[in-house]
């Protein structure tokens, strides 16, 4: 029989529960056995969900206190040593969350006092963000958290059949960096090596029958050394207890799916969403012996499941492996909202073309009943359901609209140019802004207080007007501009009071996009998004953000920069159509942006930042793939961006992402001015941009907002100054990593007291001084 199995459920629950007991856990007002308390719940509801939706074997091993990469880190004793203190044997709740936020003291604990916290980057090409581990060239390994033992533990006294899961070896080695010194991670193997067999060991002795091995850079282009240290790695874990699915997702195994065909382990799970051209390939190659998941339901997306067209896959895959076939979604369901019965507001056409995590649970089970039990109850009816589903969404008209495709096949080649290049700008731009060297700036938002959360939820409650909404928001713009003055920064921002998201703010004012109330995807930490959905063609029909703007601008003389999201940050921020390319949809939000930035300029408006946070994150998986990515990915920038005369100044930033490999295209991008994330990397990633001589100007984050540890003016200046050993101080702007939102003013202001004084000693001849 066909076996339906899952490989990862949301954490945070149906109404962020996780989210807001971490939350009162950092401010004192739950103790840790009620953190503990939540936690415990939610695992047992998200186990008891996935079983009632039909899951065979569910996992364990996914829940996280903050990030399953970091949960990792301290089973295996991987903890910096800024973090030990006190001579612990083993690593607490407060060490993790210290590793992950920043040492700041809760409960009255010091733990780690003034430590940084550890770097954060982007999941393989998701909008989640996992923190990375640090490896030193004498590391050592010891188990040093028992979470995942107590959790199966969970897991059976509550009768479930269960699967742990594990991130395999080289892939948590591959996410790690070296750190003190210049080594090869792959050093470490042969002493990491000994701790999976301890894990699996302990997993036999609590009856556990399948391990699910998490290894998903077996989808990239691996060095040669990395695939050699598949086979020595999987062939002394062959001798350890259980067995073994190795997980594979996100892409195709491609060059890489002999090696991992012949592994010594159990079973392979394979991205049938992603690359489903592999599936013919891998039946000729797999051994008899193994089971094949195959991941035919979208676990990053949240449209239905054409359960007729998976179902072709599996019956064939059902005649050729029999009981060794297992059926899953592509990855887990981490990047997927919890439950569509949550959504009572969305119209019955609409809610019927999408599924969150349960409901994909739903159509793994429906899949495998499909060929275990055809004339199973609820299987025929499913099927014609989805049949249904699949007509209704091709025939509607909230998809095609003539005048978007008109326009867009209209585009030329000059609409995506600048009228003259950088260096000609610049020099317009710099009369006419008259900033000072080392001019300071914020990336955009400020605080969102309790006061400004009610008054929106007032508003969309119908409890207050538009117009004294309005007035609740201008009183929060009037307030950020003063507190900004008082600073001393040289280039304002209007705070963002209005948006609730970066891209949902700017969604709900395109044509195109529906939304939903609960389609909460975890980010990092306790921050969740909620994607907009798109639907059909996207097209702006008014303004957007002038009428904010041009009314902080009205409140000082100093230069108020205008805040959009880009185009390519819209689209992987979004849950994407299925129908249409990605290229298609992003050059439709570049028309719309584009016609914001050229109003905002008409507006008086003489410097627009255009995010494009996740453009990096965008980036094939495959080198191969890079360049139609890129091409189309700068060209949608660009398109945005060239409406406008060469004294606006365009600004974009970018956050927690490496640039070396695409650094090319992001000088092609042309704007004058980029802000990215270098604290938590010490300025690492600066690198890149000297390297290459990136040509225009760049602002280095000189502090991270993930954490609220407020750092020093020192530090601050220490970081510009290695700033300028890289890039000439002429060119370089001084700003936080990140926009403002998730902290406090308190914080807010004392870091940036301290970042413009920074800038002030700069300018008084401390760059000279590196």
């Amino acid at each position: 029989m066909a076996l339906a199995h899952n490989l990862g459920f949301p954490r945070i629950g149906r109404d962020r529960e996780l989210k807001k007991a971490q939350e009162a856990f950092w401010k004192g007002e739950l103790d840790e056995a009620g953190l503990r308390a939540v936690g415990k719940h939610l695992r047992a509801t998200h186990w008891q969900a996935q079983k009632d939706a039909g899951i065979d074997l569910l996992p364990v091993g996914d829940f996280a206190w903050y990030d399953q990469v970091l949960t990792h880190s301290l089973t295996f004793g991987v903890v910096p040593e800024r973090f030990r203190h006190g001579g612990e044997a083993k690593p607490t709740l407060q060490t993790l969350f210290a590793m992950a936020r920043g040492a700041v003291g809760s409960h009255g604990d010091s733990c780690c006092d003034g430590a940084h916290a550890q770097e954060m980057t982007k999941w393989f090409d998701t909008n989640y963000h996992y923190l990375v581990p640090e490896f030193t060239a004498d590391q050592r390994f010891a188990l040093s958290w028992d979470q995942l033992f107590e959790e199966v533990d969970e897991a059976r006294a509550l009768g479930h059949t269960v699967k742990p899961v594990v991130i395999g070896p080289l892939t948590y080695l591959w996410l790690g960096k070296a750190k003190g010194g210049d080594f090869d991670k792959l050093d470490l193997l042969e002493r990491l090596l000994p701790l999976y067999g301890q894990i699996f060991q302990r997993l036999a002795a609590q009856s556990v029958e399948w391990v699910q091995i998490d290894e998903p850079i077996l989808v990239l282009d691996l060095p040669q050394d990395w695939k050699n240290a598949f086979e020595r790695a999987y062939n002394l874990l062959q001798s350890e207890p259980l067995k073994k699915l190795v997980a594979t997702y996100f892409g195709g195994l491609e060059d890489n799916l002999s090696l991992a065909a012949s592994l010594p382990v159990d079973g392979l799970h394979l991205d049938l969403v992603r690359a489903p051209d592999q599936y013919p390939s891998i039946l000729d190659r797999l051994p008899t012996y193994k089971i094949v998941s195959l991941g035919l339901v979208n676990g990053r997306n949240v449209w239905r499941c054409d359960l007729e067209k998976a179902l072709d896959v599996v019956r064939h895959a059902h005649e050729r492996l029999g009981e060794r076939l297992w059926v899953a979604p592509s990855c887990s369901l981490l990047h997927s909202p919890v439950d569509l019965e949550r959504e009572v507001q969305l119209d019955a056409e609409l809610k019927s073309w999408l599924a969150f995590a349960v409901q994909k649970c739903a159509e793994v089970a429906v899949l495998a009943r499909a060929v275990n039990q055809p004339d199973a109850p609820g299987v025929r009816a499913a099927l014609e359901q989805s049949r249904a589903v699949q007509a209704s969404r091709a025939a509607s008209p909230r998809i095609h609209k003539p005048a978007v495709q008109d326009r867009l096949a209209a585009i030329q080649a000059r609409d995506a140019q600048r009228q003259s290049a950088f260096a000609q700008r610049i020099a317009k731009q710099r009369a006419g802004l008259n900033l000072p060297a080392f001019p300071t700036t914020t990336t955009g938002s400020f605080p969102q207080t309790p006061s400004i959360r009610l008054a929106r939820q007032s508003f969309k409650q119908g409890k207050l007007s538009a117009a004294e909404y309005t007035e609740a928001m201008q009183s929060e713009i009037r307030h950020a501009v003063q507190i900004q003055e008082q600073l001393g920064l040289d280039v304002l921002v209007h705070g963002e009071a209005e948006r609730n998201d970066m891209v949902e703010y700017f969604a709900e004012q395109l044509d195109g996009y529906v939304f939903t109330r609960f389609g909460w995807v975890q980010s990092y930490g306790s921050r969740c998004v909620k994607p907009a959905v798109i639907v059909g063609d996207l097209s702006r029909p008014k303004a957007m953000t002038v009428e904010w703007i041009t009314y902080a601008q009205s409140l000082t003389r100093k230069v108020m920069k205008g805040m959009l999201t880009g185009p390519v940050t819209m689209l992987m921020w979004s849950f994407p159509r299925e129908d249409v390319s990605r290229e298609v949809q992003a050059r439709q939000l570049a028309l719309a942006i584009r016609d914001e930035v050229v109003d905002l300029e008409a507006a008086g408006i003489k410097l627009v930042q255009i995010d494009e946070a996740a453009f990096r994150e965008g980036l094939p998986l495959r080198r191969s793939a890079w360049g139609h990515y890129l091409d189309w990915a700068t060209e949608a920038f660009r398109l945005c961006a060239s409406g406008v005369r060469d004294e606006t100044q365009i600004h974009t930033h970018m956050c927690y992402s490496e640039f070396n490999d695409v650094i090319e295209s992001i000088a092609a991008m042309d704007a004058d001015v980029i802000t990215i994330e270098t604290s938590r990397s010490d300025m690492e990633l600066l690198e890149a941009f000297e390297r290459f001589e990136y040509p225009n100007e760049i602002g280095p984050g000189v502090y991270d907002i993930h954490s609220p540890r407020v750092p020093g003016k020192d530090e601050m200046v220490n970081l510009l100054r290695k700033a300028a050993r890289r890039i000439p101080a002429e060119r370089l702007w001084v700003n936080p990593d990140c926009g403002l939102k998730t902290r406090a003013w308190p914080e807010t202001e004392a870091a940036l007291v301290n970042m413009v004084a920074a800038a002030r000693e700069l300018r008084s001849g401390g760059a000279a001084n590196a």
